[in-house]
């Protein structure tokens, strides 16, 4: 069984057609605006056939046909390819499946509903229809000719078709003839007589078409060029009126009005006036239409002359940079050295700020803090992730649903000609079989060539010079190196424990107490609170972590004060786990009795400082050096390079000269989960390592950091303020530290220069003088 044998028993929706009759074995567009019809359509689309009934009207001028003013005999269609218009309309494909006759016609909720039976054709196949349908094709090649509707490769495929039933259907629908008399070649069944009756009607139109030639022969002068434009010009104001379209301008001229009141660089100007041009060719309905305009509104939409004026006051820049921020003394006072270069030289910036650091320090919010202090827009372009060049440059026109890249629209965005674009998470790009963005930012962000960078979509060279382009990055390790050439770093090391505390008290609880809609007398928190989620609920560089935790005591205070409006809460440590949880970390205190292969060691990690206690234990074996703890490779290779030391020195410290044949060494650093790294650990992996051979206990009211090379040298490393707020925390104050970052304490914080002993070594036997114990001073003789 069929589905048309399935469909024929159930109720079909109905569209009434004016002026058009449509024929099986065809395929034709179909325009529906009315309510009803798009209603049909509506339903027929939410079935599996997508079937419709398409019915003729006898008078086209009817607005709402009933079921009088409807043909019996129609054609069951399949709707396909719906295309929706803005103004409600609908555009649809139909594809002709077979002649019906509508048995029962209702209308059912504002829509016309209908049974039908199908209708066979009779055909006949002998030498009259033969020269019948010869004679056909004649007529139709001489009316091809005659007329300038039709194209003349439309014979071609006609000249080929042998069913004289199919043939009378496809040249009636080429004919201008009246709706009746396509209705009643649908009509009429014996495929002999159709044909009959489209030979006849094809006569009739060449005698039509050879009398308006001999009468257009007899009228015909000659019109100037002017009075041609102009005649053509009305005609297609009158059949865009006829359409319906809106009164005054027509869309072209109203492109080029814009065009010519843009202020737009002149080479901008007459390329647009070409599109639009292109544009004016064009049938309305063609995807290149929409494709062209919005090219041109988005080349408009730019800010090609649209600037903000500089702010350039030092003293209040300064203010708002600190009244947004706290810290961050080397951001800061870089963007005032930007200002008073600005002020000083009219050039473009020479050099692009990128920010490093760990998250939640403030990278992004301080980029729009140096946006308010300039005066300018500001725009965020987010990096993190993109591996196609395109995203950067732009997709050519070429491509569906093209559109500029990521740094002309944040220019859109904006709407100036000179905003703060943030370049978040810079160093997250990645290269692809799509093109290397990291490659396509070089243009973007060098001075020399951003002047006239140029887009893919857009097409035409726009001015980046006066942009403020400034980065940010966790790590600029993995950064293509010709791009991190052009960038100015600028690391945002993380903050400190006081600080922290400082920017709670001063920006995060206000912001929360705000946002939770609690007075400042409702909630009040204690320093010791403060102290003890930063220390048991958090461990970052950053203030992220605090400020939810800090949300979350809000939210649970605004609980109780809902209760009871006159409550006033002084949150304290002893209801702080009621508040916010049980504790998420524990730091432990550090060994207060000498221990024998026990060292501390400092290490630096993106959520700051961290105490390190390095364990090394002796046991019999063959020489080998386990290393658990998930070490990192340079933090086994700066083991390796203490022990070898230690070997090339066996003498110094009291040991055999095979020591290492009758023995293994284990050295493991607590809390396995957390991945360790870098080249810092080496004296104190090398000094556990002495004191398990040696049984000799190390101080434990001391810690210590630096690289050891194997002649024993100490060397420099970084993250040194970090690593001593960690000792401070568990109350080391006495650090060993390498001699070659005695300058970095320039940079420290009073409390922390206050409260720590410093001392400073340049070679590995200082560090056995000043933290290795003799075995007889544990004992206490």
């Amino acid at each position: 069984m069929t589905d048309q044998e399935n469909t024929q028993n159930t109720l079909i929706p109905v569209v009434p057609m004016r002026d058009i009759v449509i024929y099986p074995q065809m395929m034709a567009p179909i325009f529906i605006s009315r309510r009803k019809s798009l209603t049909a359509v509506e339903n027929a689309v939410l079935t599996e056939d997508h079937y419709v009934i398409l019915l003729a009207q006898k008078e086209a001028s009817i607005e709402e046909p009933a079921v009088q003013d409807l043909y019996e005999v129609g054609v069951l269609v399949k709707a396909v390819q719906i295309l929706k218009f803005p103004d409600g309309s609908v555009k649809a494909l139909a594809d002709g499946i077979q002649r019906v006759k509508v048995t029962e016609l209702e209308e059912k909720k504002d829509v016309l509903m209908a049974k039908y039976e199908p209708l066979e054709e009779e055909s006949t196949v002998n030498e009259e229809v033969q020269a019948l349908l010869n004679l056909t094709v004649e007529k139709f090649k001489e009316y091809i000719r005659k007329t300038t509707k039709i194209n003349a490769d439309t014979f071609v495929s006609l000249a080929e078709i042998k069913e004289s039933g199919k043939l009378s259907d496809i040249i009636a629908t080429y004919l201008s003839i009246k709706v009746s008399e396509k209705q009643r070649v649908l009509e009429i069944l014996d495929t002999f007589e159709r044909l009959e009756f489209v030979s006849k009607l094809l006569s009739r139109e060449i005698e039509l078409l050879g009398i308006e030639e001999a009468l257009q022969e007899k009228v015909k002068f000659k019109l100037g060029k002017s009075q041609r434009e102009y005649l053509l010009r009305e005609k297609i104001k009158a059949i865009k009126e006829e359409l319906g379209g809106e009164e005054g301008l027509d869309e072209v001229e109203e492109l080029l009005k814009r065009i010519e009141e843009a202020k737009i660089p002149k080479y901008v100007r007459e390329n647009l006036v070409k599109e639009v041009r292109k544009l004016n060719k064009m049938p309305f309905y063609s995807a290149e239409t929409s494709v062209i305009r919005s090219y041109v509104d988005t080349v408009l939409e730019l800010p090609w002359s649209k600037r903000t004026k500089d702010m350039l006051d030092i003293k209040k820049a300064k203010e708002i940079l600190d009244e947004d921020h706290y810290g961050l003394k080397d951001p800061k006072e870089r963007i005032l050295e930007f200002l008073a270069v600005k002020k000083l030289s009219k050039s473009p910036q020479a050099t692009i700020i990128c920010f490093t650091g760990p998250p939640g320090v403030g990278k992004t919010s301080l980029a729009r803090s140096i946006a308010r202090s300039l005066n300018r827009k500001f725009s965020q372009v987010s990096l993190g992730g993109i591996n196609d060049e395109s995203e950067i440059r732009g997709h050519r026109r070429t491509y569906i649903g093209s559109m500029p890249g990521r740094i002309i629209r944040a220019i859109q965005n904006a709407g100036t000609k000179n905003p703060v674009i943030l370049l978040d998470e810079i160093e997250k790009m990645l290269p692809s079989h799509m093109g290397d963005p990291t490659a396509a930012m070089l243009e973007v962000l060098d001075p020399v060539q951003n002047s006239h960078f140029t887009d893919h979509y857009i097409d035409q060279e726009f001015d980046l010079s006066e942009v403020f382009f400034i980065a940010t990055a966790n790590s600029i390790d993995r950064l293509f190196k010709p791009l991190r050439d052009r960038l100015e770093v600028i690391n945002l090391p993380g903050y400190t424990e006081e600080e922290k505390i400082s920017i709670a008290k001063k920006y995060l609880i206000p912001r929360q107490l705000k946002s939770n809609g609690i007075r400042e007398d409702q909630l009040e928190f204690s320093e010791e609170v403060l102290r003890e989620i930063i220390n048991k609920y958090t461990r970052e560089a950053g203030v992220r972590e605090i400020e939810r935790y800090i949300a979350k005591a809000c939210r649970r205070a605004a609980v109780e004060i809902v209760e009871n409006p006159e409550l006033k809460v002084k949150l304290g440590t002893e209801k702080l786990i009621d508040y916010l949880g049980a504790y998420k970390y524990i730091r432990q205190e550090a060994e207060k009795e000498p221990q024998i292969g026990l060292v501390h060691g400092l290490a630096w990690t993106e959520a700051g400082g961290e105490l390190l206690e390095i364990e090394a234990s002796i046991m019999p074996g063959k020489g080998r050096l386990n290393l658990t703890g998930r070490l990192g490779e340079i933090m086994k290779e700066s083991a390796q390079t203490g022990f070898s030391y230690i070997r090339s020195n066996f003498d110094d410290f009291g040991l055999d000269e095979n020591f290492q044949e009758q023995c293994d060494i284990h050295i493991h650093a607590p809390e396995g989960a957390t991945p360790k790294e870098g080249p810092s650990a080496g004296i104190a992996l090398t000094l556990a390592m002495i004191s398990a051979l040696t049984d000799r206990p190390v101080k434990p009211d001391i810690a210590m950091t630096g690289e050891i090379t194997l002649r024993g040298r100490v060397l420099a490393i970084g993250g040194l303020k970090e690593k001593c707020i960690a000792a401070l925390r568990t109350g080391i104050t006495n650090i060993l530290v390498p001699k070659a970052n005695e300058k970095d304490l320039s940079d420290f914080p009073d409390y922390i220069k206050d409260q720590t002993n410093f001392i400073f070594v340049e070679n590995f036997s200082e560090v056995l003088d000043y933290a290795l114990l003799e075995a007889k001073e544990e004992a206490g003789v």
